[in-house]
């Protein structure tokens, strides 16, 4: 499903963000993503959506190359990946309905078939009660569910999560994660985080980065620094 093969970033400026990391993620996989800030966990998920293009390696997306020099299906590529952020990226001026809609806008989902797939992922976060609510009115967990909802939508199989539960509290924290327990198995799922807690309890796959090398691949990991 996910495939990096010696994939180096370099930047601008000199710095080195991955230096040759390969691994594989499966269909269907739930794998946490840790390692200290800098060490390379958000540079991967940007280049898997193409925000970034790799200074050498493969990258492989759904059968994608997306390492290509000519690679031109950013939209088909964008249909398959759904990404959560720690800070949400919620359009303030804009109500529920409207921010998880526009997540099948920008890639030409047929108009006719928003309004019932907006409705479909609100109710699987337990959000239909707030479709006309703007981002004001929520909690931080309420906004997190909202970002949930917009990145399932339309049937995405690959999920992004780069520190979903970085601005949550404990007990908000493990709410949202319940929801990841709902569509584990389901969607591949590349899990970026700094939460002990969560990664340790879970015991999946981890992947753990350090100064943009891949130091450790665990099967049932834990958050070894």
């Amino acid at each position: 499903m996910i495939v990096f093969d010696k994939v180096t970033k370099q930047f601008p400026l000199g710095n080195t963000g991955l230096d040759e990391v390969s691994f594989e993620v499966e269909e269907n996989e739930f794998v946490f993503l840790v390692g200290p800030s800098g060490a390379g966990k958000t540079t991967i998920l940007r280049l898997i959506i193409k925000e970034l293009s790799p200074s050498s390696g493969t990258i492989v997306v759904d059968d994608l190359d997306i390492a290509a020099k000519k690679f031109s299906q950013n939209v088909d590529l964008r249909r398959k990946i759904g990404v959560i952020f720690q800070d949400f990226k919620i359009l303030l001026d804009k109500n529920i309905f409207e921010n998880i809609a526009l997540g099948l806008k920008v890639v030409n989902f047929p108009a006719h078939k928003i309004k019932e797939e907006v409705k479909k992922s609100l109710a699987f976060v337990n959000l239909s009660h707030k479709e006309k609510v703007f981002p004001s009115q929520l909690s931080a967990g309420e906004l997190q569910r909202v970002a949930i909802a917009r990145a399932l939508i339309g049937d995405r199989k690959i999920i992004l999560a780069d520190e979903p539960t970085g601005n949550l509290d404990p007990k908000t924290s493990w709410e949202i994660m319940k929801i990841f327990k709902k569509i584990e198995g389901k969607k591949t799922i590349l899990f970026a985080t700094h939460n002990t807690d969560i990664v340790n309890s879970l015991q999946k796959r981890v992947l753990v980065m350090k100064d943009g090398r891949l130091a450790k691949d665990q099967k049932k990991g834990g958050y070894d620094l």
